[in-house]
């Protein structure tokens, strides 16, 4: 491609099934002059299986900022570069984003190549509603940390999607258990595409027992797709907002109180003083 105008192709790659790699993939990756490989053994197993001898580059985390000028000057000099995660998407969860940033603003032509996603395979096997999703990628390592992520998610209305490590997901479906309820719906995908895939839909709670009772099910690749909080009506209050005003409450005037929370959540100032009053008349 060394005479024509170059461009960097995001590719994406099978997660599982190397039958879902797209011809037009296949054909982009044996004509660029150099692929940009997450992980360039994992990858040259895939390139190996299609034949293709295109030279590879090691890109990932933690040499992405030190590579990505490199990589901008060999598609200045008109050599096109396809780069390629060790599944799936790119820059899904995967590194990319800053060479992808570059190439934009010098004014390189970013083609995307669609193809497998464990993201969209999941939530569109979920059985959950699909009009509007939140992509979380993977929560945080510590406890602490990630229940006060997930509280940050409570009142979410979309669906939300998660990546999770297989050594993890026991604390993870514990802490949503915990910060989102037990009768929350959710989905857990294991292994899409491959041999052992597992698509389970049920409570969180119940969710966490048989994760718990079945080993299996803490290998492998691991999507969660949690229902959305349930839409409130005009003036509701969710938990948190509704805990913040109480508290208030009981140290300030009903105004004062409904300022404060205004402030803190975000909530329309006239709706939690109503809130309010509604809620000294109850006491």
């Amino acid at each position: 491609m060394s005479n024509q105008i170059a461009k960097l192709y995001i590719v994406s790659t099978p997660i599982g099934n190397l039958g879902d790699i797209s011809q037009r993939a296949i054909a982009i990756l044996q004509s660029v002059e150099l692929i940009a490989c997450e992980d360039t053994r994992h990858s040259g197993k895939l390139l190996q299986h299609l034949s293709i001898s295109t030279p590879c580059t090691a890109f990932h985390e933690h040499n992405e900022r030190e590579k990505t000028p490199s990589l901008i000057g060999r598609l200045q000099r008109g050599e096109s570069i396809a780069l390629i995660s060790d599944a799936g998407t790119p820059l899904l969860s995967d590194p990319g984003f800053h060479l992808v940033r570059a190439a934009h603003e010098a004014g390189i032509q970013v083609v995307p190549v669609p193809g497998a996603s464990a993201l969209l395979s999941a939530l569109v096997a979920a059985g959950l509603p699909t009009d509007r999703f939140v992509f979380e990628g993977f929560l945080p390592n510590k406890q602490v940390a990630r229940q006060k992520y997930l509280a940050g998610l409570q009142a979410q209305t979309a669906s939300l999607v998660f990546y999770e490590a297989p050594h993890r997901i026991l604390a993870c479906l514990q802490d949503m258990v915990e910060v989102l309820g037990e009768e929350r719906e959710a989905v857990l995908a294991r292994e899409l595409t491959k041999t052992y895939e597992t698509i389970r839909r049920d409570s969180l709670g119940n969710l966490l027992c048989w994760v718990a009772q079945d080993n299996n099910q803490q290998r492998g690749e691991i999507v969660l797709v949690v229902a959305g909080a349930q839409a409130l009506a005009e003036g509701d209050l969710n938990p948190q907002e509704l805990r913040i005003l109480t508290l208030l409450l009981a140290e300030l005037p009903v105004k004062k109180a409904a300022g404060i929370t205004a402030e803190i959540t975000g909530r329309k100032k006239n709706q939690l003083y109503e809130a309010a009053l509604k809620l000294q008349r109850r006491d």
